[in-house]
Formats: structure tokens, C-alpha cells, sequence
């Protein structure tokens, strides 16, 4: 029976494990003091959106416009977006230095962090380009916070309206008028209508039967035009008169006369719809049929 030595040095031996104690109060402490830096720099960061969003809503409410300015909503926008981007970082650094205090060798990652990168880059189109679209939505100011907007894309054939409550560089986060919140990635927006954009317009289209007078009738809109311009809750909301433009077309059983108005941005629906209650009170005074499609319901809050 032949037994074989095997010399001592070609045995391999295992890494000492490190003392415990020692550790912790070494790299176990760091690791401690970076999740709570990150703790706090999510604090203060958050804090700090805060800070600025109520002091462009406060400025807001000391000025003596009615409607948000284009700047206030791109700051606010910006404030945000700048707050998630400044949070990754934060996250992705204290990542990266916790990993280097277990000993993960940061090194020998690089090549299975580039194939894993290749293959996120195939299954992550979607991410990159909602990114670069959030991108670019803040750098042109497209819309910002508060703006009332209606989108279409993919997913969302109709579209939708609502009011802008949230915008990052991944995702519009809107509510529309029924109090729906609607979460869309900026990569999925195929169009975009900024309703509240410098100025907006409301459009008013009565239909009038066959057998009316339509000087007499439009005489009745230019007055009823004259009284919304006059009224002192709807005047700061109008950029101008409402015109009649006259008779817009002609059907088989009406005729259809528009009247226009100028309003302040995100503005036109109130005024849309209190135009439409007045002209439908205004023509049952002088004895004509209001058609079921003149709206007059009650004007609906869809701004800010």
C-alpha cells in the first residue's frame, strides 16, 4: 500500500476571515454612516423641493395675475426633475461605496457589469427613451407644473385631458377633471396639447333652427358678448370681447353661428361654459329653442 504525501504549499489555503469586531467598528461603521447620509440627503433634498415649490406657489398667490406664468411652472418642473436625478446619484454612489466596504472587488465587475449592460440596453429600450423624452420636455419646456394639458400615444388612443401634478424624467403624472389620476411614461407621448400656454381660446358654436332671424340672432350673441366682458367675475379672465364671427355653416334643419372669445390660459372651459349658460338664457328670453347641443351646465374647475 502506497500512501502519497502531498507537499504542504500546494494545498490552497482560505482567506483568513476578517476579526468581527474590528470590522465593524471599521468598514461596519462606514457602511452605517453612508445609509444614514443617504437618509438624510433624501431628507434634505425632498425638504428643499419643498422649500422652493411653496415659494413659487406663494409668489404666485402675492401676484395679481390669475393663472401660474410660464416660468413659474418650468421652475417648478425643473425643481422636481433636479430632486429625482440628485436622488439616484445619491443612491447609485452610496451603492457602489457599500459594495467596496464588504470587499467586492470593483474592478472585476467591469466586464459582467458591460454584458449586463448590453443585455439591459436590448431589454430597457423603453426606459432610455422615456428618459431622453423627459429629457427633452423639461429642456424645451414643452409644460411644466400646473399646465393643463392633453396627451395621446400609445396605450391612449382617445387621449386625455387633465392638469399637470407631476413630471419627471420617466413619467407625467396628470389628474384630469373627475379626479383621475393618469400616470404616463414621457417615452409613450405621441402628441402633446398644451391647453394653458400663453393665451387660450374659447369657442362657442350655437346652432339655431331654419326659420330664425339671424340678424335678431346675432345681435342677441354681441350683447350677450357685451354682458360677459362686463361681468366682474369673468372680465380678468378675457383678453378681449367676445366676437361673432357670424354663420360658421349651414345644415339640413340649422344654422350654426360662432362666437369666439380670448381668455387667459387654461381659462377657456369656465368661460366656454358660462358663455353657453347666458346665450341659453338669453334666447328662452326672446321666445327661440335652445337644441340640446348648446351645453349649459355649470362651469367646471380643470385648472390648478
Amino acid at each position: 500500500m502506497m500512501i502519497f504525501m502531498i507537499p504542504m504549499f500546494m494545498i490552497p489555503m482560505a482567506e483568513p476571515l476578517p476579526d468581527m469586531p474590528l470590522w465593524i467598528r471599521g468598514n461596519g461603521l462606514e457602511i452605517l454612516l453612508l445609509v444614514l447620509g443617504a437618509m438624510l440627503l433624501t431628507r434634505f433634498a425632498t425638504w428643499l423641493r419643498a422649500v422652493i415649490t411653496d415659494r413659487i406657489d406663494s409668489n404666485d398667490r402675492e401676484s395679481d395675475s390669475i393663472v401660474r406664468s410660464e416660468a413659474a411652472k418650468h421652475r417648478a418642473a425643473l425643481a422636481q426633475v433636479l430632486t429625482w436625478t440628485a436622488l439616484v446619484i445619491v443612491y447609485t454612489v452610496t451603492a457602489v461605496q457599500i459594495l467596496d466596504r464588504f470587499g467586492v472587488p470593483l474592478t472585476g465587475l467591469a466586464a459582467p457589469a458591460a454584458v449586463i449592460g448590453v443585455a439591459l440596453g436590448f431589454g430597457a429600450q423603453r426606459l432610455v427613451q422615456d428618459l431622453l423624452a423627459g429629457f427633452f420636455i423639461i429642456a424645451e419646456r414643452q409644460y411644466g407644473f400646473g399646465d393643463l394639458i392633453s396627451i395621446s400615444g400609445i396605450g391612449i388612443p382617445g387621449g386625455v385631458i387633465g392638469t399637470v401634478e407631476d413630471v419627471t424624467l420617466r413619467m407625467t403624472k396628470i389628474r384630469t377633471a373627475n379626479g383621475e389620476v393618469i400616470i404616463t411614461p414621457n417615452g409613450s407621448i405621441a402628441q402633446l396639447t398644451n391647453l394653458s400656454r400663453d393665451w387660450a381660446r374659447a369657442v362657442v358654436d350655437v346652432p339655431f333652427p331654419l326659420t330664425v332671424d339671424i340678424g335678431r340672432a346675432t345681435e342677441i350673441l354681441r350683447q350677450v358678448g357685451h354682458e360677459v366682458f362686463a361681468d366682474e367675475e369673468l372680465h380678468p379672465q378675457l383678453l378681449g370681447p367676445p366676437v361673432v364671427m357670424g354663420v360658421e355653416r349651414i345644415d339640413v334643419d340649422q344654422i350654426h353661428v360662432e362666437i369666439v372669445v380670448r381668455t387667459l390660459p387654461g381659462r377657456q372651459f369656465q368661460v366656454g361654459l358660462a358663455l353657453r349658460g347666458r346665450i341659453a338664457a338669453a334666447l328662452r328670453r326672446e321666445g327661440i329653442n335652445v337644441p340640446i347641443e348648446l351645453d349649459t351646465s355649470a362651469p367646471t374647475d380643470m385648472t390648478p
